[in-house]
C-alpha cells in the first residue's frame, strides 16, 4: 500500500481507502483525475509526497 501526504495541511491518502474512491473502487493515487484536489485544503496532487509512514506527527506540543 503506498501512502501519500498533502505537503501543505497533512491529510494523508492511501490507495486502498475506501474513502478516496471513484466508481466505488479504490483509486490509485497516479490514476486520479486531472481535476482531483486534496479534500481538506484543495491542492493538486504535485503538492503530495509518497511516505512510508501513515501517520501525521503530532504538532499540537509546537502550537502552545
Amino acid at each position: 500500500m503506498k501512502v501519500y501526504i498533502c505537503s501543505v495541511c497533512g491529510y494523508l491518502y492511501d490507495d486502498e481507502s475506501a474513502e478516496k474512491t471513484v466508481g466505488n473502487l479504490p483509486l490509485n493515487f497516479e490514476e486520479l483525475p486531472n481535476d482531483w484536489t486534496c479534500p481538506e485544503c484543495g491542492v493538486p496532487p504535485d503538492l503530495f509526497n509518497e511516505t512510508q509512514s501513515d501517520r501525521v506527527p503530532d504538532t499540537s506540543a509546537s502550537q502552545k
